[in-house]
């Protein structure tokens, strides 16, 4: 049997939503060992002077616990 645990992540990106999310889970690798899946949760910008400055995602990921 295993167990699983979900932490939520916000990443961001001067580039794209997809940016975000692969910078962000790499990010998470580093730290979180056996990393199983991830959802966006929500996505957002930061305009700045009429222009999109920054690209958001907040991740759900999962990660299976070592036993």
């Amino acid at each position: 049997m295993s167990v699983a645990k979900v932490t939520e992540i916000i990443c961001e990106s001067e580039t794209s939503f997809e940016d975000a999310i692969k910078s962000g889970l790499k990010r998470a690798d580093k730290t979180l060992k056996n990393i199983r899946s991830a959802w966006v949760k929500d996505q957002q910008v930061a305009v700045k002077d009429g222009e999109i400055h920054e690209y958001r995602v907040i991740l759900k990921v999962t990660f299976v616990l070592a036993g």
